[in-house]
């Protein structure tokens, strides 16, 4: 099977790579390229086709390992990574670079619903120096004088406006944005089905039939080709014999022969997955699980909690509050608090943390539906207090448009314990 390198791409990922092996006097060069676009369109595996062409050794990371519940580990990683990945430069005499795969999974805040913890922010603070300070990366704990190897960052991602705004300023990370164009599209799903006999012309009408659909459908589409034949396979074995059959089985592996690549089956598949995928949107089974959730919740919720005493509107550290006797309505300058939020249009925000968890600032954020009435507001704010009376309890007001946190108060403390 042969693959198409969109030459957009190549020439962005080649420039930007040789770029940070060469000494040019006086021009500042970003270490990062982010490269960000839709879910599905090949951003990884065309980075993997540039890699291949150029002989690129690259060290990985996902967006995964971003995340631990010990503090520190992943911008330990990143340091690793890095050192490691300049010594191959050294050892090899080769370009490296080193790659994170979904940065914005594991480093965004995509709302008021996201967790913000010590090692998100630690990403971000490692990131930035990495990238102001390319050849000086030391671990944790030691230190060594002898300057690095200057390392390329590859990291692509979904949306990169959920990440930290200084660590994707210009000079830090340069960014590219990939949105495969129509000849973009024609040459890599050709390159897809460029064993299975269909004419240019047919890959042409086959990519203008499905305009919207990403390159990671085409590609599902000509494996679930072949689940006729599979199918079959699994019905002459048996369902009880397939398991000896393929694995560690004496005989040789299945064979199975070129099935219908015809344009008009091709179609006929596609718009099968079509509708899958518009069944899946259209189901929204979650909201009505939310709505029936929410209606009981709101009939069995209880009748007493400790009293919350909020702090000034201005407050954002995270010493508890007071609390002032026991029942379930809140204070009036919390309820002034909520008044003000509400009418200069920020939107409502609710975080909780045990006792544990509060001393490292660990705190987890509760997805609050969209409140527009104070009314509403105060209500869920007493449910959610009761709910939650063994733990810290924080009130935040969140600017919509730059997502940007305007208040932070702790309006309740554990069973008036201080911390």
């Amino acid at each position: 099977m042969g693959y198409y390198i969109a030459p957009r791409f190549l020439d962005k990922l080649a420039v930007h790579i040789t770029k940070n092996f060469l000494n040019i006097p006086g021009v500042r060069v970003p270490v990062i390229l982010g490269i960000h676009g839709r879910k599905g369109e090949g951003k990884t595996f065309q980075c993997e086709l540039v890699f291949e062409k150029m002989g690129i050794e690259v060290t990985l990371i996902s967006g995964g390992e971003l995340e631990s519940p010990d503090a520190g580990d992943p911008a330990r990683l990143i340091r690793l990574r890095y050192r490691e990945t300049a010594e191959l430069i050294k050892v090899r005499g080769k370009m490296c670079v080193l790659m994170i795969n979904d940065l914005d999974a594991g480093a965004g805040r995509f709302d008021e619903g996201t967790q913000y913890t010590v090692n998100t922010q630690l990403v971000n603070a490692t990131l930035m120096n990495i990238a102001d300070n390319p050849t000086d990366v030391q671990l944790p704990g030691s230190y060594d004088s002898n300057p690095l190897r200057r390392v390329p960052i590859i990291v692509t991602g979904n949306d990169f406006s959920t990440l930290y705004a200084p660590l994707i300023r210009d000079g830090r990370m340069d960014k590219f944005y990939w949105e495969p164009d129509r000849d973009d599209k024609v040459g890599i799903v050709g390159g897809i089905f460029e064993a299975d006999g269909l004419s240019q012309r047919e890959i042409e009408q086959f990519v203008d039939n499905f305009p919207h659909q990403s390159i990671d459908f085409f590609s599902a589409l000509r494996s679930r080709i072949y689940d006729e034949q599979i199918r079959n396979f699994i019905h002459q074995v048996g369902f009880e014999q397939i398991s000896r059959r393929i694995v560690n089985s004496a005989e040789k592996p299945p064979e199975f022969k070129n099935p219908d690549f015809s344009l008009s089956h091709l179609i006929e598949m596609g718009n099968f997955m079509v509708g899958e995928q518009k069944r899946v949107e259209n189901s929204q089974l979650v909201d009505e699980y939310n709505r029936l959730n929410r209606g009981r919740n709101s009939r069995s919720a209880p009748t007493s909690v400790v009293t919350p005493v909020s702090q000034s509107s201005k407050s954002s550290s995270n010493e508890p509050a007071k609390t002032n006797g026991s029942n379930t309505h809140l204070t009036l300058e919390t309820q002034e608090q909520v008044r003000q939020i509400l009418s200069q249009g920020y939107k409502i925000g609710i975080e909780h943390v045990d006792e544990r968890r509060f001393r490292t600032g660990s705190w987890q954020s509760f997805a609050v539906p969209q409140i527009d009435a104070e009314s509403d507001a105060i209500s869920t704010l007493e449910f959610f207090l009761a709910e939650h009376s063994n733990e810290y309890v924080r009130l935040v007001g969140i600017e919509p448009k730059a997502k940007r946190r305007v208040v932070e108060t702790i309006i309740q403390r554990p069973n008036g314990k201080t911390s």
